[in-house]
């Protein structure tokens, strides 16, 4: 498998993290996984109340970039400030899985839009580029949703990723033994800084559900790597 950029996306200086998962166990989350999380959502509820989310600065600069491919970020929110948003609400999220979870405290740790897909529902190589009027699927939000000018992530079947919503062909369920985790993370990051942050959350992800992880980043200057050339973590 190997996963690009396409080179029309060269001037928008993108970092997109990667991380492959093999042989994890996708479970309830443990009671550990459930309090840290009420716990960071109820402290970033006061956060909030002090830096309003879109003064946040992973949610401002992604704001910027979403305005520059051409996307409204007021109509076409992306993922990570749409659920700091339910938190400024006190609308908390529920566990849902061990996987789903911590992508969404990655996302809110982070705050970059970050989506996760099972592989095996995934057939071969996997592309990130721009949609357009055609472009969309059937989303885990449950309708329809059009990625015109939306950052979008397909393999040969079609268009499955983004970081406006996820689709439900690739969705990972307590089935999935093995998973591809990808990081939009914003351009003022350095590369170090990217894989530091690709390093911990892997080891936080299989420390939860096991297996073993690899990371790879996708920049303006690597725009295509294959599976088996990711650098290796350890939990």
């Amino acid at each position: 498998m190997k996963i690009s950029l396409h080179d029309s996306l060269s001037t928008y200086n993108l970092k997109i993290g990667i991380i492959y998962y093999n042989k994890i166990v996708v479970s309830d989350s443990p009671q550990m996984i459930k309090g840290r999380m009420q716990l960071y959502q109820e402290n970033l509820f006061l956060e909030i109340q002090e830096t309003p989310v879109t003064e946040r600065a992973g949610i401002a600069e992604w704001r910027k970039l979403w305005k520059s491919l051409g996307a409204d970020p007021n109509r076409y929110r992306h993922s990570a400030e749409s659920l700091m948003r339910r938190i400024a609400k006190q609308n908390y999220l529920t566990p849902f899985h061990s996987a789903v979870d911590l992508n969404n405290f990655f996302s809110l740790q982070y705050e970059v839009p970050i989506g996760i897909y099972d592989t095996d529902k995934l057939q071969g190589d996997i592309e990130i580029t721009l949609g357009d009027e055609e472009t969309g699927y059937e989303g885990l939000n449950g309708r329809h949703n059009s990625l015109k000018n939306i950052l979008y992530t397909h393999d040969e079947i079609g268009a499955f990723g983004s970081p406006f919503v996820d689709s439900k062909r690739t969705a990972v369920t307590e089935q999935t033994t093995s998973a591809l985790q990808i990081f939009y993370l914003y351009p003022s990051q350095t590369e170090e800084d990217c894989k530091k942050l690709l390093m911990a959350a892997g080891k936080m992800f299989t420390q939860v559900n096991g297996g073993d992880f690899s990371v790879t980043l996708l920049t303006n200057t690597t725009k295509e790597v294959a599976l088996h050339d990711f650098i290796s973590g350890s939990n």
